[in-house]
């Protein structure tokens, strides 16, 4: 669980995708005990209902992808945050051009309209938070992630272009930049690589997912929500167009 914080966003709705796991429902039951209420979105209805059991959120299954139903879901949201997503790791000659197609739609797509569906309230209310959960590989690329990072480049640029619209309008948006962080998705690929190469965990952490980390430990989802918690609160209100390495020094390179 979070850690308990002043309500600092009481009668603000936070729009939460990907919320059924990891990073998602990390910002979700962070949002929730500053005292927002909470949309929950995902395609799955299960992980959703079990946060729904630890939170009082508001469970909406959505298929992202779905362009009409994402920018529906942002509709009314005084806070926006974008980080559904999914990866596949491939040489470019061999990445399935209907997989590239299908990641640049729910990484950038949607997040587009996620964002065109919610600045109408966040512009009427003269206060709105929009935070992208991108990734280093927004700001770095790696090879065999061509979809991955061709998305969250782009998500990066269009953060910047929402936070020079919004600004007048009293809506912030910014980018949080995580390294790898500890999801069932990482921890799998953990174990395939220990598998695969006869190595142990530690050292497939250590020597493989952060050879190009100053600090060789993951990040835990809960300090992501941290970072994006802050983001949305009242003291956060100068901080805007921005992309916050939650790396581990790896951009410092």
């Amino acid at each position: 669980m979070p850690q308990p914080m002043p309500p600092l966003l009481d009668g603000r709705t936070a729009v939460v995708t990907g919320a059924a796991g990891g990073i998602g429902r990390a910002c979700a039951l962070h949002l929730a005990a500053a005292g927002a209420t909470v949309r929950a979105v995902d395609r799955d209805a299960d992980g959703l209902r079990r946060l729904a059991d630890e939170a009082p959120v508001e469970p909406l299954v959505a298929d992202l992808t779905d362009l009409e139903a994402a920018e529906r879901a942002g509709a009314g949201a005084d806070i926006l945050v974008n980080n559904a997503g999914v990866q596949l790791v491939r040489p470019l000659e061999e990445f399935p051009p209907e997989r590239f197609d299908h990641m640049l739609t729910l990484m950038l797509h949607a997040p587009f309209r996620l964002i065109r569906g919610a600045l109408p309230h966040m512009y009427r209310r003269r206060w709105g938070r929009i935070v992208n959960i991108s990734s280093v590989h927004g700001l770095r690329a790696s090879a065999y992630k061509a979809a991955y990072v061709a998305a969250k480049h782009g998500l990066e640029g269009l953060s910047k272009v929402a936070a020079l619209e919004g600004a007048r309008h009293g809506v912030t948006s910014n980018c949080v930049c995580p390294g790898y962080v500890r999801t069932p998705l990482v921890e799998r690929q953990i174990a395939d690589q220990a598998a695969t190469h006869g190595i142990p965990e530690s050292e497939v952490i250590r020597d493989v997912l952060l050879a190009g980390s100053a600090r060789k430990e993951l990040l835990e989802p809960e300090e992501v929500a941290a970072a994006v918690g802050y983001l949305c609160t009242p003291a956060a209100a100068g901080i805007t167009g921005i992309s916050l390495p939650l790396d581990g020094g790896w951009t410092a390179r």
